[in-house]
């Protein structure tokens, strides 16, 4: 709630008076170049991103000097370079005419050198806390190299895991999507906007970016505005009521408007209906794209149709510099318009007190300070334990013993440096990432019976290296098989067709199995997996996603069962690749999905309509037992709360995290409803043989639904309830809402 409040305060304080005289006054002393500049952030100079992803010339050092000294910029991002970016400030702010201070930006996804689990693995902690204290820490150190506003966090609802961007997101459900996308701006922004280790938070992409067709990137968006409502705004709506400074528009269009001139979108739901304050800016050189889109003439157009939906600042490109003058001149855009836009911008830097300190963040000695702070490392280390999830333990299979028991470990990751992070990780230091083989050898000691063969490569096939495979699996007790997608083919640019371990990698594990071993299987992934063969038969399978820089090290934690496993599947795992898009919340039909008997059902002929694994699903070494779901009343007033309880034991022989969840479903409905819809989690610790109630209340508006006027709320009916591990599980329970 701090923060929350303190970043509304950044914008409703007593001074906020006089903070927007100093704003008008600089509207009104600014040129239309100067007025353009602060529309348009440029990538620095000094990016030291792996890729330049259009390939463009970056400009030199000089000419963004001399751009600032003109009042030619607003920012620049992805630059690290401590000592230029503050030689660029201080020409900003002691040499430029109206001393209009510059803003640092970079896309700070899951951490900068210190790296934490790609944002959907850490979803699967389904532990909100844990995001606000990643995000926080990333936020510190990135702010120790000049950085005052990240391109995250990525908030878009995924539905389709074709598509390779569900690796930045918090997967498939709304509800939990806006926990978590409220608890990443609190991190990002912490409790004072001004303090130097706070950075400015952008929720993106805006808006329905995951419901791309056929899970294929940058793709047409094409639902009714009700689903956008529903599914896809939730988790925006709950990061500015977070207060979150600003949003980024998406690449795609929705109805056939690109959401970068979508005016719909960007001021008639996020400024008129919700009241954002902050700015809107674009994704990378989107502002052209609307002219490949067909939706403007060219490049004038475009900037004019941007701007005026309400687009306030284009990233990267020089469209909104070239063209903003002219076409005010030309009477072909407003300057009305345009100062509102220069107005949100001045607004942001006024909020994060640039203009009182425009060298915050700009400091050598705190950055040394923070740097690889210790305390930083060990949360990596504790976040990406709580991102692994248990998907299968037969037999007991895990942990593994640490003495008395040979181990192989086969497979492309066992010792690879290079994929340890996960895509956007691309200002972090792979050298310093800590492989599998590094944090088993560090947890058994140097006498450890355990072998390490990679078997083949993540993309190709090794001379020799199945034989090489087998022969470590004949000599070990069990097989410890590490497989799955290379970073690269996850994130942006990465839709995959068909979403399997690929073909070279099955064959390793096919070649493994016929050893007879036990065999163990670590997924690493971007997005949830097809799974088929010898990998869908192994005794267990850990889902280990990109677990950032202490990657090894989390991995032998939980392997060895000094923490045992809690994460949760914040995304179904489908049988096969064609039951894409696939997600528990969909709604039934008039020919039930879930009746297989007969054959003119909503179904396909070669798999069940049931997840491989169901959202919510996770084991821990334990096993937990649910009781009956029991409603505290038949009937609910509009105005009163209904509690649903049920008993949860664990009844197995050790210590265990339990993440019990509730999940409801609307019998009758204006538009038909999910057949089940998450709507509340708890953390429960059971010891063994332990028993707890847990308990949540239900309010009418925790029910409320989108209707066909747009209008969210709860109707008089009969609502089923499910306390359960997972989206598929639990025992049912029923009241009337009267």
């Amino acid at each position: 709630m701090a923060a929350t409040a303190l970043c509304a305060r950044a914008w409703a304080a007593p001074r906020a008076k006089a903070a927007d005289l100093h704003i008008e006054h600089l509207i009104r002393r600014m040129t239309l170049e100067e007025k353009a500049g602060q529309l348009s952030i440029f990538r620095s100079p000094v990016a030291n991103m792996r890729i330049n992803p259009l390939g463009r010339r970056d400009p030199t050092r000089n000419d963004a000097l001399a751009d600032v000294r003109l009042g030619g910029a607003a920012g620049y991002f992805n630059g690290f370079d401590l000592a230029f970016n503050r030689e660029l400030q201080r020409v900003a702010v002691e040499e430029s005419r109206l001393r209009i201070p510059l803003i640092f930006a970079a896309d700070v996804i899951h951490g900068l050198k210190i790296t934490f689990p790609i944002p959907l693995g850490e979803a699967s902690g389904f532990d909100p806390e844990l995001c606000r204290r990643t995000t926080r820490s990333a936020a510190e150190e990135a702010t120790s190299y000049g950085l005052h506003w990240t391109f995250a966090p990525a908030v878009d609802v995924a539905r389709d895991e074709r598509w390779g961007r569900v690796v930045e997101g918090a997967g498939e459900d709304p509800w939990l999507g806006a926990l978590i996308a409220a608890a990443r701006v609190r991190g990002y922004q912490g409790e004072d906007l001004r303090a130097p280790g706070s950075m400015v938070a952008c929720a993106k992409h805006f808006a329905g970016y995951g419901g791309v067709e056929g899970g294929m990137e940058y793709n047409t968006v094409d639902i009714p505005e009700t689903t956008l409502r529903q599914v896809h705004l939730p988790p925006f709506k709950a990061a500015f009521d977070a207060g979150a400074l600003t949003t980024m528009a998406a690449f795609n269009d929705v109805a056939g408007v690109p959401c970068t001139a979508n005016r719909r979108l960007l001021t008639e739901i996020l400024r008129d209906e919700w009241r954002f304050r902050g700015l809107a800016v674009s994704d990378f050189e989107a502002v052209i794209e609307l002219v490949i889109h067909g939706y403007a003439a060219d490049e004038k157009d475009a900037v004019a149709k941007a701007l005026a939906a309400g687009c306030d600042m284009s990233l990267g490109g020089d469209l909104y510099r070239q063209h903003i003058p002219a076409l005010v001149r030309e009477g072909r855009l407003s300057g009305t318009i345009v100062d509102e836009a220069v107005r949100r911008v001045l607004r942001v830097k006024k909020a994060i007190g640039l203009f009182d300190n425009p060298y915050r963040s700009l400091d050598a000695d705190r950055q040394a300070a923070i740097d690889r702070r210790p305390a930083m490392i060990a949360l990596a280390r504790e976040a990406a334990r709580k991102s692994v999830v248990l998907l299968k333990n037969d037999g007991g299979a895990l942990p593994l013993r640490k003495s008395g028991q040979s181990i192989a470990f086969v497979g492309p990751y066992v010792s690879d440096r290079s994929n340890v992070l996960g895509s956007w990780a691309v200002y972090a230091e792979p050298e310093r990432a800590v492989t599998l083989e590094e944090g088993v050898r560090a947890a058994l000691g140097p006498d450890a019976s355990c072998s390490f063969t990679p078997g083949c490569d993540p993309d190709k096939p090794l001379d020799g290296g199945l034989d090489a495979a087998v022969e470590a699996a004949r000599k070990a007790d069990v097989v410890v098989l590490y497989l799955g997608e290379r970073e690269r083919i996850t994130g942006e640019a990465a839709s995959r067709v068909s979403i399997v371990i690929p073909p070279h990698q099955m064959a390793l594990a096919e070649a493994v199995a016929t050893t007879g071993k036990p065999v163990v299987v670590i997924l690493k992934h971007g997005r949830a997996l097809a799974l088929t063969g010898a990998v869908r038969d192994a005794q267990a399978i850990l889902c280990s996603w990109f677990l950032g820089s202490e990657s090894g090290n989390a991995l032998a934690d939980v392997l060895f069962g000094d923490h045992a496993p809690r994460g949760r599947l914040p995304v179904s795992f489908p049988q096969a690749s064609g039951q894409e898009p696939f997600y528990y919340d969909h709604r039934t039909t008039g020919r039930p999905q879930m009746d297989d008997a007969a054959a003119f059902k909503a179904r396909y002929r070669e798999v069940t309509n049931e997840p491989l694994f169901a959202f919510g699903h996770g084991l821990s070494y334990s096993t937990i037992a649910y009781g009956s779901t029991i409603v505290g009343a038949p009937r609910v007033g509009r105005d009163g709360v209904v509690k649903v309880s049920a008993r949860i034991s664990n009844t197995g022989a050790r210590a265990a995290h339990e993440v019990a969840q509730l999940y409801v479903h609307t019998r009758v409905a204006a538009i038909t409803q999910p057949v089940r819809q998450l709507k509340g989690i708890r953390h429960v610790e059971l010891a063994p043989g332990e028993e707890k109630l847990v308990e949540f209340e239900l309010r009418a508006a925790d029910l409320a639904y989108v209707h066909p006027d747009l209008a969210a709320h709860a109707d008089a009916g009969v609502y089923d309830v499910w306390i359960a591990p997972s989206a598929i599980a639990g025992e049912k329970a029923s009241f009337i809402l009267v």
